[in-house]
Order: structure tokens, then C-alpha cells, then sequence
């Protein structure tokens, strides 16, 4: 099985320009292709998850990645899938976010010997010059054409500031600058992104001849990954500091049932022959399948040792409701009143509700448990001795800490 094909089976290409030429450059190692990523905070989450595998992928395969930081398109914001317009940040920010993200991204992709490239838009969108852009740029692209996209659909109702308006010109301009500055001749991008990618390709070849190598590739369900790195508590971060690998492990050994096959497929590096196998599998043994997931990408992300730590940890708290590696928050003098703490205001503590109101829903709606055992009652208190040993609590299925 080629490369290609296998991208395809593991259900990872949605469309393509010029398959053929794709096929004959990724099977041979000949692609040097770039995905973007936006520097709007200082770690990647598992939204990005798909993009960082597929770089993997095509690099083991000999073609050569280059992860572009949108450093100047960060400047402006992606209208692509908002209702509202993103709030602008510093260029220390950006920048400070930048280098977070090398540092995440080293774990899936060899920058050494120049094997592969991280590039910001910055370093050349901020210095044009803005009647340059016009004249040379701004001929290759139909205003009646643009506002057909999807992401500029979804925010003419709300308005459509001018500077939203640009980013698409920019996005091309990114693979025209790369094109001619690194030989860069693919771009993948989620499917929310098609519009953007087209313009890019366009602009090459409306610029420097139709022969000018320029291609793109979407990803199926990019859209979708990308919620993949929201919860109800907020992002599942790359950053340990931000999501311990305890809970970045118990977040793939929740997913649905209906999509842990998926999940394997996309984002694991198993071999199709094993997953194929697990397409029969259903009830307890879908348990085993997002097992499966869970550790594959902690140690993907955090190690073998921390995926390893994470998983039986995890084992632990379904079996006897404690676990040495679970989050834990520890208590102060402070938190207790007259020698005791209330179940709300544990909750609090712990982040696992962001208020007393929202302790008291989860405790009368039966999702709380200490120990294993269900609270009923919002007037529970606990004497500092309680805390002794540990105590886990409990919301929902999914969100645990350890409380000492």
C-alpha cells in the first residue's frame, strides 16, 4: 500500500487538486508541503491532533514538512468557523506562542538536518508594502468570488470587518511566499479551509505560468478535530502543565463509542491490518479499543513512561477508586471553616465546577461521589481528618481529582 493510499484508507483525504501529480509526489518523497497552524495560545490541543500526525506520516514516508505559524495572519484573525471576530493579540504574544508550539511539535516532527522547516508568516507578510499587495495580488482575486466561501458566509450576518476580509489574500500569499522561497509545492488544510487553499494555488499559477507545481489537500473531518480539543471544562492541551497526561489519557478513554474506530484510524499509528481487526468489535471490547486509543496517543504526546503511569492510574481508579497519578489539589488552612469543608465548596476547589451554583446542580442531579460514594446532600462537610489519605472526587463519568 502507498502512502496515498493508505492516507485514504485511514480516512484522512476529503479533496484534492491534480491527484495524479499528488500521488506521484507524496508516494516518492517528493513533497515538500506545509499545514498552518495559529498562534492564539501558547499550546497546541487535540484539535491539532490530525494535522501533527499527518505531518508525521508524510515525513517517515521522505517528504519534508514545513509547519507554518501564522505569526502575521495572526495579526488579523481567520474568520473561518467564528460568529464573532477574534480578539487581536501583541506581537510578544505571538511570538511567545511560537515557540511554545516548536517545542510540542519536535515530539511528531524531525526538525533536524533539514528535514523539516518552521516558518512565520511574519517574516514576510509584515513587511509588504500595502499598494505592492494591491496591484500584484489584488488582480487574481474576484470580490463575487470570495464572498461565496462558507467562512466569509458565516460572518456576513454579523458583519464582516475589511480586515477579515483580507485573510484569504494573506493565506494565498503564504503559499506563493513559500512556494518561491522553499520550493513548498502542497498545502493541506482542514475542509473549512478549501477556499483559502484554492486561492493559493490560483495565485501561483496565475502569477508565475498553469505549469507551476501547486497543489492541495484537505482533511476529512479537520472541522471536526478541531472540537475534538474542546470539552465542557475547556481545551484538552498538548502542555502537561496545562492537561496532565492523566487527564489528557482519560479524555481518548472517553470518547463515544462510535467514534474510538474512527479516532484509532486517524490518529494512531498502528498498522491497518491490527485496526481492520477491531472493526468487528462492539460492547466490552470497544472498553479495550479506547484503551487502546488512550495510550497510543499519551505516549504519542507524553512518553511511554507518562502513558504507561497514566494508564494505570486510570485502571486503578475503575477498580478501587484510587489512583497514585490522578490530578490532585491540595487544601490550605484556609479552605475549612470551624475544622470542616462543604461539598461545594470541594467542587470549587478542584475546578471541577467553576461555581457554587454549579456545584449545587451537579450535587442535586446525582453526579457527584466521594470515595465511590454518591452525595446527596449539598450540606456535606468533611473534617480535615477525611483528607487524610486522599480523597477522590467524582463528577459526572469522566472528571476526577484526588483532594488531600
Amino acid at each position: 500500500m502507498t502512502i496515498y493510499d493508505e492516507l485514504v484508507a485511514r480516512g484522512l483525504i476529503a479533496q484534492v487538486t491534480d491527484e495524479e501529480e499528488i500521488k506521484e509526489l507524496i508516494n516518492n518523497g517528493k513533497a515538500t508541503f506545509y499545514i498552518g497552524f495559529d498562534p492564539t495560545a501558547d499550546s497546541l490541543h487535540v484539535g491539532h491532533f490530525m494535522a501533527l500526525c499527518l505531518m508525521k506520516r508524510l515525513q517517515m514516508a521522505g517528504n519534508k514538512p514545513i509547519a507554518l505559524i501564522g505569526g502575521g495572519t495572526g495579526m488579523i484573525g481567520d474568520p473561518s468557523g467564528r460568529t464573532d471576530m477574534r480578539q487581536m493579540m501583541t506581537p510578544e504574544t505571538i511570538q511567545h506562542n511560537c515557540d511554545c508550539f516548536k517545542e510540542q511539535m519536535s515530539k511528531f516532527i524531525d526538525f533536524s538536518e533539514g528535514k523539516a522547516l518552521m516558518v512565520n508568516n511574519a517574516d514576510w507578510l509584515m513587511d509588504l508594502n500595502y499598494i505592492d499587495v494591491l496591484r500584484e495580488v489584488g488582480p487574481h482575486f474576484s470580490v463575487n468570488r470570495m464572498l461565496t466561501a462558507e467562512c466569509y458566509k458565516q460572518r456576513m450576518e454579523k458583519g464582516l470587518s475589511f480586515l477579515e476580509f483580507n485573510y484569504m489574500i494573506m493565506q494565498s500569499y503564504d503559499f506563493y511566499a513559500l512556494f518561491q522561497k522553499y520550493g513548498c509545492n502542497m498545502q493541506f488544510g482542514g475542509d473549512d479551509q478549501w477556499s483559502n487553499m484554492l486561492g493559493g494555488t490560483e495565485l501561483i499559477r496565475r502569477k508565475l505560468g498553469k505549469n507551476a507545481y501547486a497543489m492541495t489537500i484537505t482533511l476529512l473531518l479537520n472541522s471536526e478535530g478541531k472540537k475534538m480539543g474542546k470539552t465542557q471544562s475547556g481545551a484538552v492541551w498538548l502542555d502537561p502543565n496545562k492537561t496532565s497526561p492523566f487527564d489528557f489519557y482519560q479524555y481518548w478513554r472517553n470518547v463515544a463509542d462510535a467514534d474510538v474506530l474512527r479516532c484509532i484510524r486517524m490518529l494512531t499509528f498502528l498498522p491497518l491490518e491490527e485496526i481492520d481487526k477491531m472493526d468487528s468489535w462492539e460492547g466490552a471490547q470497544l472498553n479495550k479499543a479506547k484503551e487502546i486509543l488512550a495510550y497510543e496517543l499519551t505516549k504519542l504526546v507524553h512518553g511511554e513512561e507518562e502513558a504507561a503511569k497514566a494508564q494505570e492510574s486510570a485502571k486503578a481508579l475503575f477498580s478501587s477508586g484510587n489512583a497514585a497519578d490522578m490530578p490532585s489539589v491540595t487544601l490550605s488552612a484556609e479552605d475549612f471553616t470551624e475544622g470542616t469543608v462543604d461539598i461545594l465548596s470541594l467542587l470549587v476547589k478542584s475546578g471541577l465546577t467553576p461555581s457554587r451554583s454549579e456545584a449545587r446542580r451537579a450535587v442535586e442531579q446525582g453526579g457527584v461521589s466521594v470515595n465511590g460514594e454518591k452525595v446527596a446532600d449539598i450540606k456535606t462537610v468533611y473534617s480535615a481528618d477525611a483528607f487524610a489519605d486522599g480523597m477522590v472526587l467524582k463528577k459526572g463519568k469522566k472528571n476526577f481529582r484526588k483532594i488531600l
